[in-house]
């Protein structure tokens, strides 16, 4: 199936101050469009424009890297739009997701602490991330575009520290921008409804 460029779920100024409107249009509108765009003419490429996104992402791990690197930057990409929302962060998390936090990541002091040093130390460009692996929480990071799908984890929360998702508002500040993510700006709806797929 041919990647599509997905609308932003609410507009270009609602996560300011934590995300500006320039960082969005510049991330979602430039970087993204291009993953999508060199992503379906790999796929052509390679034959697998018919096999679902996912699949393409675990294909071409290892294989193609050119591909590999697009088409995971767009399974990402869809996934983080939709981890923000204006309004969002902090510690009111959903019930059911609260009591796996506490659980099986020491609860939420812990987990920010753990995914901010995740984010902040992963070298050059990358992702941090809350997956879910054998039934069970865990915090990891990825270089690049890599993500959790090709090690056997579903993602349930990540958030891209490439430079061109922070430098407009926070120049070499990551630590900054990554609290500003987990104290403003995550979707933990989002993070519910994926962890309730990923433990059915």
């Amino acid at each position: 199936m041919a990647f599509e460029l997905p609308e932003l779920p609410y507009d270009y100024e609602a996560l300011a101050p934590f995300m500006s409107k320039e960082t969005l249009e510049f991330h979602h509108d430039k970087h993204h469009k291009a993953y999508v765009d060199n992503g379906n003419k790999l796929a052509a490429e390679a034959g697998l424009s018919d096999l679902s996104l996912e699949d393409v992402v675990k294909k071409s791990f290892g294989t193609n890297a050119g591909l590999f690197n697009n088409a995971a930057q767009h399974y990402n990409h869809i996934h983080f739009w939709k981890w923000m929302k204006k309004g969002g962060g902090g510690n009111k998390l959903p019930g059911k997701l609260e009591a796996a936090f506490t659980s099986e990541l020491g609860g939420y002091d812990k987990f920010k602490a753990d995914f901010a040093n995740a984010g902040a130390t992963q070298f050059g460009s990358g992702w941090a991330w809350v997956s879910v692996k054998n039934g069970k929480l865990e915090i990891s990071k990825t270089p690049n575009g890599e993500n959790p799908l090709v090690h056997g984890a579903t993602p349930i929360l990540g958030v891209d520290v490439w430079e061109h998702s922070y430098y407009i508002d926070y120049r070499n500040a990551r630590p900054k921008y990554l609290e500003a993510f987990v104290d403003s700006l995550i979707n933990w709806d989002y993070v519910l409804e994926r962890y309730e797929e990923a433990t059915k």
